[in-house]
């Protein structure tokens, strides 16, 4: 007689939030902050309205760069504000001395 144990075929992350946004700061120590868009429409006005929101992300040896657009998924609380950590990073920004560059 055979015994077959139940497996579970849900991805792990499948019910973390995960979002996509621009690095805006990487000047502390394994952390970044990450600033996802959104568009929402005004529900009296039906104009849309660009909302953004900050998110202090686990940046494990500092890997990511000022203006890095990069996949964040939800974790356990890290600190007091750090419950997000980088999934992937998805494009480089540019290089402070390409941006003097193409100013001049």
């Amino acid at each position: 007689m055979q015994t077959t144990t139940p497996t579970t075929t849900t991805a792990p992350s499948a019910h973390l939030k995960r979002f996509v946004g621009t690095v805006v700061s990487n000047k502390m120590k394994d952390t970044a902050v990450v600033v996802v868009e959104r568009f929402e429409k005004h529900s009296k006005y039906q104009k849309y309205l660009r909302l953004r929101k900050r998110y202090k992300v686990d940046d494990k040896g500092n890997t990511v760069g000022i203006g890095d657009r990069v996949a964040i998924e939800e974790t356990r609380p890290i600190s007091r504000h750090k419950h997000f950590k980088i999934v992937e990073i998805l494009g480089r920004g540019q290089e402070e001395g390409a941006e003097i560059e193409a100013a001049v």
